[in-house]
């Protein structure tokens, strides 16, 4: 539905395979140059990628998919032991972006940077992985796809936590708990997520992202279930909720 990119005050879209999308499988059935075609036809373009399906050591294609269209992030999860914590945890996270390195530097090559996303039951996933990842990965095209859902829900310790990842952060999900997203639920609780319908402050996310003069992307973003459902019925209706959360998040931003 590339005509709705536009109504979403955005021109920008991020591209994900399945199961939780079908927008990348779809771009691959129709081409690089078809694909081309409808972005300019439709002014829209693609920064970034979701490979959650690939892993981070199996980029290269999607790198050189992604430089052919011009975008510049590809975002995936982590790989590594769970549910670690203190020097076993930091050891584990300087080995994952030792393990990283050939695919950082075919990324490097081609200006692309790999987001890793803090998820649910991963080695990057508490505050302490994402402030080691950013610590082993300077100056190396490694950066952060921040989730507040998979972090405790207190406005203040995430807005701390930015302001420690600085230039690290690459992308930050618009994105609470809510009431989870892990089973079925009447829709009016699983928009939850959503920012402005849960209980989450993004005010303090807001502040900590202007105090690091943070230029990447921002996605509003939640999870139906089961995967791969839209999160609403129509592709108008879809806009409409987007563009709530967006107006939360503006007027937030304009305090």
């Amino acid at each position: 539905m590339l005509a709705e990119v536009r109504k979403t005050g955005t021109r920008s879209i991020d591209l994900w395979s399945k199961v939780h999308g079908t927008q990348r499988d779809e771009a691959e059935t129709l081409g690089q140059q078809r694909l081309a075609e409808l972005l300019r036809e439709h002014d829209v373009n693609v920064p970034l990628t979701t490979r959650y399906d690939l892993g981070p050591f199996k980029l290269g294609p999607e790198i050189h998919f992604l430089r052919g269209i011009g975008g510049q992030v590809v975002v995936t999860g982590s790989k590594g032991p769970t549910g670690l914590s203190g020097d076993a945890l930091r050891r584990e996270v300087k080995k994952f972006v030792e393990l990283m390195k050939p695919n950082l530097s075919l990324a490097a090559e081609t200006g692309v940077t790999i987001a890793i996303e803090n998820h649910g039951e991963t080695l990057v996933e508490s505050p302490d992985a994402l402030r080691w990842l950013a610590e082993y990965s300077q100056g190396l095209p490694l950066g952060i796809a921040l989730a507040p859902y998979h972090l405790r829900q207190d406005p203040h310790m995430i807005g701390d936590l930015i302001r420690d990842l600085q230039l690290k952060l690459t992308l930050l999900y618009a994105w609470q708990y809510g009431l989870g997203c892990t089973k079925p639920m009447p829709k009016a609780e699983e928009l939850k997520q959503l920012p402005g319908r849960g209980d989450l402050d993004f005010l303090p996310i807001l502040q900590a992202l202007h105090a690091i003069s943070y230029n990447g992307w921002t996605e509003i973003l939640m999870h139906p279930t089961p995967r791969g459902l839209p999160i609403l019925e129509t592709a108008e209706a879809v806009t409409s909720e987007i563009n709530l959360a967006r107006r939360y998040l503006d007027q937030l931003g304009s305090q």
